[in-house]
């Protein structure tokens, strides 16, 4: 009975380290390439509460026809939580990826999964940078310690970027690099 119990605890062992070392590997092949940096993701992020504010004021005539009172941007997401839900400065919602640029685009990862593919794609030409901040709240919690956070707009979906400083330089550097005639706003 002994040696079954140390067997199996062996087998999750050795289990539980090929799957590190495969998370390990996964990222390292990542990297291969070359032009990748850390990035945390929030995707349909929530709209500061200022946008909020001004929205529960009542402005109906800027709803568009067949428009309920939870249907306009910003009012609720797609995970259904509303203004009373969360709003900037809350941690939750965040994902921890590795970015890669590949020519007019980005590949985001998520950095705990097995998948070959990357999660996201972020098209250069559709992302329309609306603010930077830092951290606020539970985010300083849940994203990396030097992170700043770029909120932007992409297809009309406002995603969140939380970057070091220097990935933040690169990646308004790649944006601004667009080809000629291709709109870019970098706020």
């Amino acid at each position: 009975m002994m040696v079954l119990v140390l067997s199996l605890c062996g087998v999750a062992l050795l289990l539980a380290l090929a799957g590190l070392f495969a998370f390990g590997l996964r990222r390292r092949l990542l990297q291969r390439s070359g032009g990748t940096f850390d990035c945390n993701l929030r995707w349909n992020a929530p709209a500061p509460l200022a946008e909020y504010a001004g929205e529960a004021a009542g402005d109906d005539a800027d709803r568009g026809a067949g428009q309920g009172p939870g249907d306009a941007q910003g009012t609720a997401g797609a995970d259904g939580h509303g203004a009373g839900g969360r709003g900037v400065g809350g941690g939750k919602g965040w994902a921890y990826g590795v970015a890669r640029y590949n020519g007019d685009q980005i590949e985001w990862f998520r950095v705990f999964s097995y998948a070959p593919r990357p999660r996201r794609f972020l098209e250069r030409h559709c992302i329309e940078v609306l603010q930077r901040r830092d951290p606020e709240g539970e985010e300083e919690l849940a994203l990396l310690s030097d992170a700043v956070i770029l909120a932007c707009s992409l297809h009309g979906t406002r995603v969140e970027l939380a970057m070091s400083e220097d990935a933040l330089t690169g990646f308004l550097a790649w944006l601004e690099a667009a080809p000629p005639g291709q709109r870019v706003n970098v706020a």
